[in-house]
């Protein structure tokens, strides 16, 4: 038995350097905590057993930071023996003196994202509470640290953990983006589009390139409601979430002819503006308009920078110890946030629309990159973190969008009712995460109360915006002749 349980460190796993994104987010406060609702009772030994055949497999997940390797200052990850009950937390708690369950598990998770990880030991931990609440019989948390993967790569592998429930010996099917039909042009059409797209991009770089070097440079946003205090350094973060209609989403999507990150930007700006308005009640409309328009509001937006990992690569990764491009290979691009009162909600889409549309031209996540490479080989670690605390720190909030499966899984054994998942990174007092399952998206809050203070508010009004605009795109549907 205990040998199942342990992994044994080898000769022939080689040390391997953090890279430049794990090395800007190495620091104990920086961690992914993600909430997995299962359908029945946990079992703790058939999650062992799979954690043990699965996740500690995958390299990092058996290996341990070490900041300063043999005193010369190099990060490097460090294979070490693992045993999986060393990282699984099973609280012994009365839960039957417990009279609200989905407020606990809220607090329990809440509580988990104020705990700094044990950089000593292998960066993750399962909690498991034996609790029943309104959408799950028991509930299993994940807290993994961020150095060991971005948000997408991290459910990508849990995922790869987990089997259809339909077909238990199957993996979930990847969803791939829909191709749009290429248009018949001539030669002459197709270089001068061609030319005009080369343009567009050289712009749009300039342009984004120069705004994220002003921004590490000294720009901040405007000082707003949802802005944390530079430098203060308390923080006491709020995590909550929840469920909205994928087909919701969709429908305002295909009527819109958009992106679902077009729906989800869109229906953020108009519950950040209705929550912002609020502030100001003691002013006439107009005042609050004219207020409104003056402020700077920006959200940093990560962007993955390498091609789709297919699921059953990082299945065989975990299975057969085969090479997988896999762990932190991020950016951001900052977006401006439309915070403005508009009589027209749709408008809030249109904007979204319109400032990816001009993104998705733009190198500016790359040349990001590529300057925190740069700053790595002349300054080290605390220089690529200092172009971190900038980025975060001038700016207002992260916001990410992760695409799951859309038919049930099950991890080990047990079916998923839900998952939700929050980042927390850099000195920003709001983060806001959306992950789809099956036919839901949950938005995830991870809020720092210390400066906003009423949450569950800032909630209401993202799942209230996204009713207004689904009603607006209905009646713009229907006289379309769009159903």
């Amino acid at each position: 038995m205990d040998k199942r349980m342990e992994r044994e460190e080898f000769d022939t796993v080689a040390i391997e350097p953090l890279s430049p994104v794990s090395q800007l987010l190495s620091s104990p406060d920086t961690f992914i905590v993600i909430t997995f609702g299962s359908k029945k009772r946990f079992n703790l030994s058939s999650f062992v057993e799979g954690l043990n055949n699965t996740l500690i497999n995958a390299p990092r997940f058996c290996s341990k930071m070490d900041t300063n390797y043999k005193k010369n200052g190099e990060p490097v990850w460090i294979p070490v023996s693992v045993r999986v009950e060393d990282h699984v937390i099973v609280p012994d708690l009365h839960y039957r003196n417990i009279d609200n369950h989905d407020q606990f598990v809220e607090d329990y998770t809440s509580n988990l994202a104020n705990i700094p990880m044990d950089m000593s030991k292998p960066l993750w931990e399962f909690h498991f509470l034996d609790i029943k609440t309104s959408n799950a019989e028991s509930i299993v948390i994940a807290k993994i640290h961020h150095s060991i993967g971005d948000g997408m790569s991290l459910v990508s592998l849990l995922v790869a953990c987990a089997r259809k429930t339909s077909e238990p010996s199957a993996l979930t099917s990847t969803t791939a983006a829909t191709a749009k039909p290429v248009t018949s042009m001539s030669s002459a059409r197709w270089f001068f589009s061609g030319f005009l797209l080369m343009m567009m991009a050289i712009l749009s770089t300039i342009v984004d390139v120069f705004q994220t070097l002003l921004t590490i440079l000294f720009l901040r946003d405007t000082k707003n409601p949802l802005m944390a205090t530079p430098n203060n350094g308390i923080r006491s973060w709020k995590v909550i979430h929840q469920t909205i209609s994928f087909d919701d989403v969709k429908l305002v999507k295909n009527t819109m002819n958009m992106t679902v990150n077009d729906v989800l930007l869109g229906m953020t700006q108009a519950g950040l503006s209705r929550y912002l308005s609020r502030n100001y009640d003691g002013y006439t409309m107009s005042e609050k308009k004219k207020t409104l328009e003056k402020i700077r509001v920006r959200g940093s937006v990560p962007v993955n920078l390498r091609p789709a990992t297919k699921i059953e690569d990082l299945a065989d990764m975990m299975a057969k110890g085969s090479k997988c491009r896999w762990g932190n290979l991020v950016a951001v691009v900052l977006f401006p946030l439309w915070i403005k009162i508009e009589d027209d909600p749709l408008e809030y889409i249109r904007r979204a629309k319109t400032i990816m549309d001009r993104k998705k031209h733009s190198l500016e996540a790359f040349i990001l990159y590529g300057i925190i490479k740069f700053t790595l080989t002349l300054f080290g670690k605390k220089g690529v973190q200092e172009i971190g605390a900038r980025i975060f720190g001038h700016t207002t909030m992260t916001i990410s969008n992760v695409r799951g499966p859309e038919e049930e899984i099950s991890l080990f054994g047990h079916p998923v009712s839900y998952v939700a998942g929050s980042a927390f990174i850099g000195q920003q007092a709001l983060i806001i995460n959306f992950i789809s399952y099956m036919d839901k998206i949950v938005i995830n809050l991870s809020v720092d109360t210390t400066t906003i203070s009423d949450p569950l508010r800032l909630c209401d009004d993202l799942v209230d915006s996204l009713k207004i605009i689904k009603s607006a795109v209905r009646d713009k549907g229907f006289h379309n002749g769009v159903v």
